[in-house]
């Protein structure tokens, strides 16, 4: 699996913005993705850690997770190349809003 098919998964995408606000603890991921089992977490967690996304450290009897945000340039790097695609997309919406706006009853 690649850094693309890892962030694909909404649970994983969860967990990355998670570490990037903080280091955390398995136990604590495991209690904000309330929704999963602590099985499925930990699946998530093995799946960034192999693409590199996450590193995980023994603290005690517990395990603390962080982001690796060095492998995000690849996606970066990835999406770069269609940055001068959007603000014509965002002039174009910005256009279209204006139009709304105008056309709209008060």
């Amino acid at each position: 699996m690649d850094v693309f098919e890892a962030i694909a998964e909404p649970s994983r995408r969860e967990l990355l913005d998670l570490l990037a606000e903080r280091e955390r603890p398995a136990g604590e991921l495991v209690a904000r993705l309330d929704r999963l089992t602590q099985p499925a977490v930990s699946r998530h967690l093995r799946i960034l850690r192999e693409v590199g996304l996450v590193e995980v450290r023994p603290d005690g009897q517990r395990r603390i997770y962080a982001l690796r945000a060095d492998r995000l340039i690849e996606i970066e790097n990835w999406i770069s190349r269609y940055r001068k695609y959007w603000p014509r997309h965002l002039d174009a919406l910005e256009q279209h809003l204006s139009r709304t706006q105008e056309e709209s009853p008060e």
